[in-house]
């Protein structure tokens, strides 16, 4: 039986959600995420400022007088969410957590494809794939993403970005517009993410808290790794201590951004302790231009 504060919290983001894509992303999304192709949709008459290009040279033979060919875009996507629920995720210094700040994005991108009538997956990962939800069309669907990433209850505590990406290559053979979800807290998972990147059009959803950056001076903590259960009592009165603690975070971000940059694939950097609509919004007008 799912908890009734999860059913209120689902209902929260979906009526959330839903103003953000229906103020903000819901037209920059379609045209920002484009279908496979054209397809012909009829023959119909020439008339005056129709492409010339698009004249049908047989039809027009036989009756005498120019028609041309119409086509649609052949829109229908597949949009699949690669949502890392490890134990890190759990983590969140403000109002929100990382795993519950996930939940919301997968909210608003979800809603945006039903709005536009593709279709949803999910694959929920941690150190081993934990669930997968198969590609399906409607708001119920959407409604059961958001519902499994909030109250999911994974085995796994660890990050393995590469079995999930590997996966994601064996199970999507279509090619699906992907985000993936993660604070990224692994390492080797560049080639695979490069592989995903030629098959799909992928885009990776950067997760950031402010206390994974930056210590602030409030004594002695005991600072604990989510993952692997690591313990360390850290001064964080001690200057030295938390300047090497934002110096070791940089040069992890650093090198992060420069192995997704390295796979060819976007990013949009979020942090839970900010407005996610800005960076997202931001991401679909860059790529709008760059379209």
């Amino acid at each position: 039986m799912i908890p009734r504060e999860i059913i209120k919290k689902v209902r929260q983001i979906e009526i959330r959600t839903n103003r953000e894509v229906t103020d903000v992303l819901g037209g920059q999304y379609h045209s920002v995420f484009k279908g496979r192709g054209m397809e012909f949709e009829e023959v119909r008459e020439y008339m005056p400022g129709d492409e010339v290009r698009a004249i049908d040279w047989n039809v027009t033979a036989r009756f005498g007088h120019p028609y041309i060919k119409k086509f649609k875009e052949e829109r229908e996507l597949t949009v699949m969410l690669v949502v890392d629920v490890s134990a890190s995720g759990q983590f969140g210094s403000g109002q929100q957590s990382k795993n519950e700040l996930a939940a919301e994005l997968a909210a608003v991108l979800a809603f945006s494809a039903i709005r536009n009538n593709d279709q949803v997956g999910v694959i929920l990962f941690t150190d081993r794939i934990e669930k997968y939800i198969a590609p399906e069309k409607g708001r119920r669907h959407v409604l059961r993403v958001v519902r499994e990433i909030l109250a999911f209850q994974p085995t796994g505590h660890g990050t393995d970005l590469e079995l999930a990406l590997d996966y994601l290559n064996r199970v999507q053979r279509r090619r699906a517009v992907t985000f993936v979800l993660s604070d990224f807290q692994d390492t080797g998972f560049e080639k695979k993410l490069r592989i995903a990147g030629k098959r799909h059009d992928v885009v990776a959803l950067s997760l950031r808290d402010p206390r994974e950056e930056e210590l602030p001076a409030v004594g002695l903590v005991e600072l604990r790794d989510a993952e692997t259960g690591e313990r360390a009592l850290v001064d964080t009165f001690d200057r030295q201590v938390r300047a090497s603690f934002a110096a070791q975070a940089r040069s992890r971000l650093v090198a992060l951004n420069d192995a997704i940059r390295a796979a060819g694939v976007d990013q949009i950097e979020i942090r839970t302790d900010t407005d996610y609509m800005r960076p997202l919004v931001k991401f679909f007008r860059m790529r709008e231009r760059r379209a």
